[in-house]
């Protein structure tokens, strides 16, 4: 079984990310959901866009860094949208990654380091039409990352939603999360 660290999202600490993890752990495996919010969290998008600026993107990653002191080496890192920054990092830099999911969201590898660490397999999951997604570039960064790295999936589901993944939110797709939880379980039953 694999051991996960999973970053939540701009609204926070969603009940829908504890659920998701739940499924994870509900299979047998181990699954970390650091509160990077300190306990907050927000009903609309652009408030949580406000409280990441306010306190920055930079203290964001930071924070995720610091909620792994002390975990082992050999973890899986995942996060959904905003999340990704800390887990894209960490799969990048810490020593021993297994894996990174990456949900709604990606970013240029060149961002934390030269080169996608080989060996290190990574899955992305978004929607086809998510303007988040595709017209601020991530699709672009996902599908180089996904051509750089050993062993790089980029799924593209049917649908324009952003955070489709987290059932606490109106942008909530059943089968959609089904379906990628599905996948989200293979990849773990090899990390």
């Amino acid at each position: 079984m694999a051991e996960v660290v999973l970053f939540h999202h701009v609204h926070g600490l969603t009940p829908g990310v504890v659920a998701f993890a739940d499924a994870l752990r509900d299979a047998g495996h181990t699954v970390h959901t650091p509160d990077i919010y300190e306990g907050r969290t927000f009903a609309t998008l652009d408030e949580g866009v406000a409280h990441a600026r306010e306190i920055g993107f930079g203290e964001v990653i930071e924070r995720g860094v610091r909620a792994v002191e002390g975990l082992p080496d050999g973890l899986v890192y995942g996060g959904f949208s905003l999340g990704v920054l800390p887990a894209q990092k960490l799969a990048q830099t810490r020593a021993g990654a297994r894996g990174a999911l990456l949900f709604h969201g990606c970013v240029p590898v060149s961002e934390f380091s030269p080169a996608w660490p080989a060996g290190v397999p990574v899955q992305v999951h978004a929607m086809d039409a998510d303007p988040s997604f595709v017209d601020e570039g991530d699709i672009d960064a996902a599908r180089a990352l996904v051509d750089e790295a050993d062993d790089g999936e980029l799924y593209l589901y049917s649908g324009d939603r952003h955070l489709f993944s987290d059932n606490s939110l109106a942008a909530y797709d059943a089968e959609a999360t089904t379906l990628l939880i599905k996948r989200v379980l293979a990849f773990l039953a090899n990390a």
